[in-house]
């Protein structure tokens, strides 16, 4: 006899019932691992291209930062190299302006103004006199006090300290502004 036949009927469809629900259960949970697998294939290869992505895009931002440090500092060379120009020629200019102030001290040097036209009507205190030894053809000349020179010179000096330092300015501002 078979042991299934013994079994009464209304057991045999219980089993027969539960044999199915445990095969339907083990199609299902196979079916759920087949889908996982796929759905974490997917996951993987849109993490992968996503990696790749911003990859690319560091490695492109690291070339364009590299880039503007370069320009940077060339700008920063160029900025060197007029500042050095600049100083060059304050100093060759005070240099200038210290030794005419030294001849006008020494009355090595002497400064002059050239004199409006004679006029006899008019009573000038100012000593229209040459050197001795020297004849001067020309209009008249007058010498100024060697304190007066000075500051003329000092105040020429300013001057020229100041132009110096404005071409230096508009050197700077050309750079900055002017794309390379």
């Amino acid at each position: 006899m078979r042991l299934f036949e013994l079994i009464p009927v209304p057991f045999r469809i219980a089993a027969v019932g539960l044999l199915l629900v445990m095969l339907a259960g083990g199609t299902a949970a196979l079916a759920w691992t087949a889908q996982d697998w796929r759905y974490g294939q997917q996951l993987e290869r849109q993490a992968r291209l996503q990696a790749d992505t911003l990859n690319e895009l560091s490695q492109a931002s690291a070339i364009q930062q590299r880039n503007e440090q370069d320009k940077r500092f060339a700008l920063e060379q160029r900025l060197q190299n007029k500042d050095e120009t600049h100083h060059k020629e304050l100093t060759v200019e005070q240099t200038k302006q210290a030794r005419l102030r030294d001849r006008l001290a020494t009355a090595d040097l002497r400064l002059s103004v050239v004199l409006a036209a004679t006029d006899t009507t008019n009573s000038c205190s100012v000593p229209a006199t040459t050197a001795t030894g020297r004849v001067v053809h020309g209009t008249t000349r007058a010498q100024l006090d060697p304190a007066h020179a000075q500051r003329i010179i000092g105040i020429t000096d300013a001057g020229d300290q100041g132009l110096i330092a404005l071409r230096a300015c508009q050197a700077y501002a050309k750079e900055v502004s002017t794309p390379k």
